[in-house]
């Protein structure tokens, strides 16, 4: 007989090579209540074991779950411009975006839970974003902001509805997040830079409305005062690659004896390269560059970008520890993780 013909295993077959009753092992996998994990273990070797495949549908039926998370990544309202598109263009050319969605696709697959990617640009798909969760279409949201002054985190308080945000929100809410110390990190960057001999140091910072670039501009300077240097030119970009060429260019034209370069994220420090070599700047001989993140874009740059590294896929799988946390256990407080930042010393620098 074919195998697309073999009966599938069922929940009796799952009991007997676990050595359990099928009412124990159906409260396991429907996680109804605790057990020993010994017994959780046994469990997960039997479902290997016999390949049986839970009914999520019945689960749902059973624990009002549907198996699945929405990953919201949100914008800050109608585009002035009327580009409906320009907030996809923005996500998925920002290897950041890829990276939290790897952190949370890996945490959530070998749970049976699956996340739905929704891109919400406008003030109507935050609405929808709301309605979707409302509906019962998935058990939370995880939700990664790209603006300050984006309101769909303030519309979650309140709901009764699930959420974990991805960094420190732009102003206080009742909203459990994930961070990075950024500020410490900025920090790395600015003793990095000093212990290479630079002393005429520039900063790249991100959008001043944003609380991580906000801290990374404060983080950095506060460093270098503490080594007696009170004023740290800076350009503000917006985090993109052409942002950094135009920032970096507009320091060599009023700091022409800059010879540190400490870039907000990695595809700025990227376009500061850029701009470095077309001014005829070695790197780093004449100009130290070090980024921030740790991205595919800090080994894409020629030379390697030494950058502070931030764990996004471990971040990204922590805020999905959070949710499903809180999907578990719904009058648990809300709360927060800070990670810790480490300097990655590759070439640039």
């Amino acid at each position: 007989m074919s195998d697309l013909l073999q009966p599938s295993p069922t929940l009796e077959d799952v009991a007997r090579a676990a050595g359990l009753s099928r009412s124990t092992v159906s409260r396991v996998i429907n996680g109804t209540r605790n057990f020993d994990p010994a017994v959780r273990e046994a469990v997960q070797r039997a479902i290997a074991a016999t390949g049986y495949v839970p009914n999520l549908a019945a689960r749902s039926l059973v624990g009002s779950r549907t198996g699945t998370v929405a990953l919201v990544v949100s914008g800050a309202g109608d585009p002035p411009d009327g580009d409906e598109n320009a907030h996809q263009r923005e996500v998925f050319a920002d290897p950041f975006f890829g990276r939290v969605a790897n952190g949370v696709t890996r945490f959530l697959r070998p749970r049976g839970v699956h996340p739905v990617l929704i891109s919400a640009e406008t003030d109507e798909d935050h609405r929808h974003v709301l309605a979707y969760l409302k509906r019962g279409n998935a058990d939370g949201a995880i939700l990664v902001s790209t603006h300050a002054d984006d309101p769909l985190p303030a519309l979650f308080p309140g709901t009764g509805l699930h959420a974990v945000l991805f960094a420190r929100p732009a102003r206080p809410l009742p909203i459990s997040y994930v961070d990075i110390a950024h500020q410490e990190g900025a920090a790395l960057a600015a003793e990095h830079l000093l212990a290479r001999g630079c002393r005429r140091v520039a900063t790249i910072c991100g959008p001043l409305d944003v609380p991580a670039a906000q801290d990374r501009l404060a983080g950095f300077r506060t460093a270098m005062a503490r080594h007696g240097y009170p004023y740290i030119p800076h350009v503000e970009g917006i985090f993109t690659l052409e942002s950094g060429e135009t920032a970096t260019g507009r320091l060599l034209d009023e700091y022409p004896e800059v010879d540190g370069i400490f870039a907000a994220n990695d595809l700025m420090a990227q376009g500061a390269l850029l701009t470095l070599r077309d001014r005829g700047r070695r790197v780093p001989e004449d100009v130290a560059v070090v980024g921030f993140d740790d991205s595919s874009a800090a080994v894409a740059c020629r030379p390697m970008l030494t950058t502070v590294r931030q764990p996004v896929e471990d971040m990204a799988a922590e805020m999905t520890r959070m949710l499903l946390d809180h999907i578990e256990k719904p009058n648990q407080p809300i709360g927060s993780r800070i990670f810790d930042p480490v300097l990655i010393v590759r070439q640039s620098a």
